[in-house]
């Protein structure tokens, strides 16, 4: 397979810049995810990788070599798209063997590869039938086994899972990553659903108005978003977010919200009467009958083992995952306690988080 390196890539449409600098590494084997809301750059991003787009500036390097300039056929990339891209005129076994048979191959070696990729993917039972009468997942197999039958370098997968209904989607989310193991193949992936990332991921890459806001694991990204756009993004419910105004230096170790002292990571970098944002993720709040910060229950989700508790506080709503076992009531005053080593802090101006203990080395260099 390929390591795929990206190097200060830009594409602009006329006076439109749709991918702003991106650099980043895709390693040997990964099950690599680009991520964000639609337009944010990351389909054109996988279209510049395949060689369906030209970078305006930039480098990609596949396997060491410097392909920027070359065209998808000279990249040795098989891509899948959301639609399936199907011959219709064409039965599932003649759809998967087709890239061979453009490739002159003998017909023994292609009835082989087409048996192995058919068994692989579990559809050795409709390989002579119309492709026109098949369900979504069927199709969406023939599409994968087309791409897959070729042994290319690398994947292209712009939304495969798009067109699936959200039950059939997740099961097809786990096929697909199990597939990704059997198989060790490098392979990109286009997605806007966070689950779907967070689920199938080795590293993501979260992308917005062109720019690279993050990249790493999931873990990485769910636990250290580097900005307040990836926090609000990742997450269901997001990261809550309580705005202040106040002054934090280089080892302290926590800020004053209301009057009221709010552990968190130790501080490494400085800010002076600057407006702040506490960052904490639902399930890092607890309900603490001595805290002094406090807030009143609006309202009360049940989910079964745990409630998402709707809390208003002296700083803006805040989301509460806690379990169901401590009853909650909306009207109810509560005090709240945070989980100090899981706080973010924020810049309100720039969205940037500040260096702390906790993420020093996640996404500062």
């Amino acid at each position: 397979m390929a390591e795929i390196v990206i190097r200060d890539l830009r594409k602009e449409f006329g006076s439109f810049t749709a991918v702003r600098g991106s650099t980043f590494t895709i390693g040997d084997g990964e099950f690599f995810m680009l991520l964000g809301p639609s337009g944010c750059g990351k389909t054109t991003t996988l279209r510049m990788i395949a060689g369906l787009e030209l970078p305006t500036s930039g480098q990609i390097l596949i396997d060491g070599e410097d392909v920027s300039r070359k065209p998808a056929r000279e990249r040795d990339i098989a891509f899948v798209f959301q639609m399936f891209a199907l011959y219709p005129h064409m039965n599932v076994r003649r759809n998967i063997a087709y890239p061979l048979v453009s490739q002159g191959l003998p017909r023994a070696q292609v009835r082989a590869r087409v048996a192995e990729v058919a068994r692989i993917l579990g559809i050795e039972q409709i390989l002579d039938r119309p492709v026109g009468g098949l369900s979504g997942g069927d199709r969406q197999r023939v599409a994968l086994g087309r791409a897959i039958v070729r042994r290319p370098k690398a994947f292209m997968m712009d939304e495969p899972l798009g067109a699936l209904d959200a039950e059939f989607r997740e099961r097809m989310a786990e096929e697909l990553r199990a597939l990704h193991d059997r198989m060790g193949a490098t392979t990109v992936y286009v997605t806007h659903d966070q689950l779907e990332a967070m689920q199938m991921g080795d590293k993501i890459v979260v992308m917005n108005h062109g720019v690279v806001e993050q990249f790493g694991t999931p873990q990485e990204i769910y636990d250290h978003p580097a900005t307040m756009f990836v926090a609000d993004f990742i997450g269901s419910p997001p990261m809550n977010f309580l705005p202040f105004e106040g002054t934090v230096r280089p080892g302290d170790r926590a800020v004053r919200l209301g009057g009221v002292e709010i552990a968190l990571p130790e501080v490494q970098e400085e800010a002076e009467g600057r407006r702040l944002v506490l960052g904490v993720r639902p399930e890092h709040v607890a309900l603490s009958d001595d805290g002094a910060y406090r807030g009143r229950i609006e309202a009360v989700e049940y989910l079964g083992t745990t409630q998402i508790l709707t809390i208003a506080t002296p700083h803006g709503p805040l989301k509460a995952r806690i379990p169901s076992a401590r009853p909650a009531r909306a009207g109810e005053t509560v005090g709240l306690g945070f989980a100090a080593s899981r706080l973010s802090l924020f810049d309100a101006g720039t969205g940037r988080a500040f260096r702390t203990a906790a993420n020093a080395g996640v996404f500062h260099g």
